[in-house]
This record gives structure tokens, sequence and C-alpha cells, in this order.
């Protein structure tokens, strides 16, 4: 009775720490890609919001960030 027992709650522990693992940990040998490299982030001209240069729209050497606050200009 005592073995029954004992297998009992070996199971349930297997059964708990199965769950509790990460799924596809033990498959899962590459490396987690790299991480991107910062990006300027000037302020809009007419309000002063940070957005990355690559999403803003640039008037000379000024940054927007949308096309009505470019087509306001600098506040």
């Amino acid at each position: 009775m005592k073995y029954l027992v004992l297998l009992v709650v070996l199971a349930v522990a297997i059964g708990v720490w199965r769950s509790r693992r990460a799924p596809g940990a033990a498959t899962q040998n590459t490396p987690p890609p790299p991480l991107a490299l910062p990006q300027d982030m000037p302020a809009c001209a007419h309000c002063g919001i940070h957005i990355p240069k690559a999403e803003a729209l640039m008037l000379g050497n000024q940054a927007y960030c949308c096309a009505e606050h470019r087509r306001l200009g600098p506040a």
C-alpha cells in the first residue's frame, strides 16, 4: 500500500514539474535574436513629442510627428 501511495505522489510531482517547464525548452538550442540598435529620437518641432527618426517627417533639418504638424510649422 505504501508503494502505491509513493507511486501516486511521484506521478503527481512529475506531472507538476513537466507542466511548469517552458514548452520546447529541451529542443530549443538556438540563440535569441540580437537586440535592435538604438535609434535617434528627434523631437517634433511643433509639439515636442519624441519619435523615431525612421518614422519622422522631415522638412529641412526639422522633424515632425505628422503631416498636420509639418504643415503648421514650428511652434
